[in-house]
C-alpha cells in the first residue's frame, strides 16, 4: 500500500512540474550593447610619400656690378611621418539607418623629409683699367642658393562623405609649419696681368615658417580596426626674408633675399581606430 502511494505521488509530480515552471515569469536576456558607430574616435597611423616643392626667390644686394635677379628652383625629395586623429559623425545613410553618412574630424601630423634644391647666380664679371691703360682687373662673381625642408607638421580639419559604410572621402585644410634651411655659396675671382686669386664665402639662414594647406584624400577599411588611405596635400609657407654675406669684393657682397616656398604632396597611410573593435559586420 505504501509503495503505491509513493508512486501516485512521484506520478502527479511528475506531470504537475513542467506545468508549473511554465507559469513562472522568464527573465529576459541582458540588451546587447551596441558598439560605436564606424569612424567614430580617436585614431593614429603612419604615413610615406612624396613632394614636389618649389621655392621662387628674388634678390637685391650691394656689390660692383650687381643687377636684381630672381630664381626659381625644385625642392624634391620623399617624405615620412605619424598622424593622430579624431573624427565626429553625423547624419545618416538614407539605405542603413543605423549607418553614419558625414564624417567631421581634426588631424595633426609631423612629417621628415628629404626635400632640398639648389638654383645657381647669374655671373657677374666686371673689368676695370686704370687711366693709362696699362694694367685692368677683372672680377667674376658667382654663387648659388640651397634651400631645404627637413621637417614640417599640419594640423586639419577633415570633411568627409561616406559613399559606402566602409569607404570615406574627405577634403582637408588647416595649418602647414616647417623648417625651411636656406644656405647661399659666393665664389669671387679676380684676375689682372700678374695672376688670378679666388675668395668663397658662404651664409646660411634656418627660419620656422607658419603657413597654410589644403587637400584632400580617400580612405577605406583594410580589416578589423585598420584603414588605409591616400591624401594629396598643397601647402603655402608664404614669403620670408634673409640677408646673406659674401666676399668683400664682386658683385655679392651683401644679397638679401625674398622667397617663397611651396609644396605638393602625395602619400599613402594606414590608420589604427580605437573606438571600433570587433567584426565590422556587427554594426550594420
Amino acid at each position: 500500500m505504501n509503495r503505491l502511494a509513493l508512486a501516485v505521488v512521484a506520478l502527479s509530480a511528475f506531470v504537475a512540474g513542467p506545468a508549473f515552471a511554465a507559469d513562472m515569469p522568464l527573465k529576459a536576456p541582458p540588451a546587447p550593447v551596441a558598439p560605436p558607430p564606424l569612424w567614430q574616435g580617436f585614431y593614429v597611423g603612419l604615413n610615406a610619400g612624396y613632394s614636389w616643392g618649389n621655392s621662387s626667390t628674388s634678390y637685391t644686394g650691394t656689390g660692383t656690378g650687381f643687377v636684381p635677379f630672381t630664381t626659381s628652383q625644385k625642392m624634391d625629395g620623399g617624405l615620412g611621418g605619424g598622424q593622430i586623429g579624431y573624427n565626429w559623425i553625423t547624419g545618416k545613410f538614407p539605405y542603413c539607418p543605423t549607418c553614419s553618412n558625414w564624417v567631421f574630424g581634426i588631424e595633426a601630423d609631423i612629417q621628415g623629409t628629404g626635400q632640398s634644391g639648389t638654383a645657381p647666380f647669374p655671373g657677374v664679371t666686371v673689368t676695370t683699367t686704370n687711366p693709362l691703360a696699362i694694367l685692368s682687373t677683372t672680377v667674376t662673381s658667382t654663387g648659388s642658393l640651397k634651400q631645404s625642408l627637413p621637417w614640417f607638421g599640419t594640423v586639419r580639419a577633415r570633411l568627409g562623405v561616406n559613399p559606402t559604410p566602409t569607404w570615406l572621402l574627405y577634403v582637408t585644410g588647416g595649418l602647414a609649419y616647417g623648417e625651411i634651411d636656406s644656405t647661399a655659396s659666393f665664389t669671387t675671382t679676380v684676375s689682372t696681368p700678374a695672376g688670378t686669386a679666388s675668395a668663397s664665402a658662404s651664409s646660411s639662414s634656418n627660419v620656422t615658417r607658419a603657413g597654410w594647406t589644403i587637400g584632400g584624400g580617400v580612405e577605406g577599411v583594410i580589416t578589423g580596426a585598420w584603414t588605409a588611405k591616400l591624401e594629396y596635400l598643397y601647402m603655402d609657407f608664404g614669403t620670408f626674408n634673409n640677408t646673406f654675406v659674401g666676399p668683400p669684393v664682386g658683385a655679392y657682397t651683401t644679397l638679401a633675399a625674398s622667397s617663397r616656398v611651396t609644396d605638393n604632396i602625395v602619400r599613402v597611410g594606414v590608420d589604427y581606430h580605437f573606438n571600433w573593435g570587433g567584426p565590422i559586420a556587427t554594426r550594420y
